[in-house]
């Protein structure tokens, strides 16, 4: 098959009509459904299986025909250029710091950070939809390179009129009784919370779920509950006094932050001089920064 026909069968794989894919193609119905007509069923549009097989290559192979003109843009340009990034709302806080000097460095390369789960990250990098990507777990992926960038851990916060607040360090058995307002998307440590909650016999009261990091810390910081939250995205609210970090004597989660591409990768200019930003941010700020290869 040629590009264009890999075109129309995404259209109407991703539309579901063969009439909303040929009026975004600019294309007459028919001359869609003649196209992809052993491919999906002509008068639903439903991928039929060997167009379901078809999908996810065809995807990669258009996303890869846009990645290799933008590569060929560069070599005309070296100075502009394009990088997406793959990221989770967490996993996006990393990036500030190393965005704010790229961004002096390069001013003239367009960045976006794609939002996106956790757990799809990595199919984002391997499908070319994003040319890095930035997890707060180690890949399974062999095809995948990544770089420790961060060290993060779950921090206990309260508010500062909390009983606790003046605490030095508690147990997790003197939180059976707090209130915790979680995060809708659940995630491994959570599960490795409850583990050590169940382990210590102590009950883990998850009474509230909020969908962003900024609501759960806004309403904790209204007396409105406890939270355990990653460290990096409480920076600021623990320095302004509107919470109180307690450690916990049985809790210390730490998690490595990685940078991730792809091993076959030909980076771009954009991509090759982001890695470096990172690694001078890292030698700059130490501490919780790192740059570390692992595969």
């Amino acid at each position: 098959m040629e590009l264009s026909q890999l075109e129309v069968f995404l259209a109407v794989a991703r539309e579901k009509r063969f009439s909303r894919a040929a009026e975004k193609l600019f294309r007459t119905q028919s001359a869609v459904s003649q196209t992809i007509r052993k491919l999906a069923d002509a008068r639903e549009g439903i991928l039929t299986d060997a167009g379901q097989v078809l999908y996810e290559y065809a995807e990669k192979l258009l996303n890869l025909r846009s990645e290799a003109a933008e590569s060929l843009a560069e070599l005309r340009e070296v100075q502009k250029g394009k990088l997406v990034i793959a990221a989770n709302e967490f996993t996006a806080l990393y990036l500030l710091p190393v965005l704010a000097e790229f961004r002096r460095l390069h001013p003239m390369i367009k960045i976006t950070v794609q939002r996106a789960l956790g757990s799809h990250i990595p199919d984002d990098v391997l499908r070319y939809s994003a040319e890095l990507g930035v997890l707060s777990y180690e890949p399974q992926e062999p095809s995948l390179h990544s770089v420790v960038v961060y060290l993060d851990e779950l921090a206990f916060v309260v508010p500062p009129n909390h009983p606790l607040a003046t605490a030095q360090q508690v147990s997790i058995r003197q939180l059976g009784a707090e209130s915790f307002v979680a995060h809708t998307v659940s995630s491994p440590y959570r599960e490795k919370v409850l583990q050590l909650f169940k382990t210590h016999k102590t009950p883990l009261h998850m009474d509230l779920e909020l969908p962003t990091l900024q609501a759960i810390k806004q309403f904790v910081a209204l007396g409105n509950g406890v939270a355990l939250i990653p460290e990096i995205s409480v920076e600021t609210e623990l320095a302004r006094g509107e919470l109180v970090a307690i450690p916990v004597r049985e809790l210390q989660l730490k998690r490595k932050l990685r940078l991730i591409y792809r091993k076959d990768a030909n980076l771009s200019h954009a991509a090759r001089a982001f890695l470096k930003v990172a690694e001078a941010v890292a030698l700059e700020r130490k501490g919780r920064y790192r740059f570390q290869r692992e595969s």
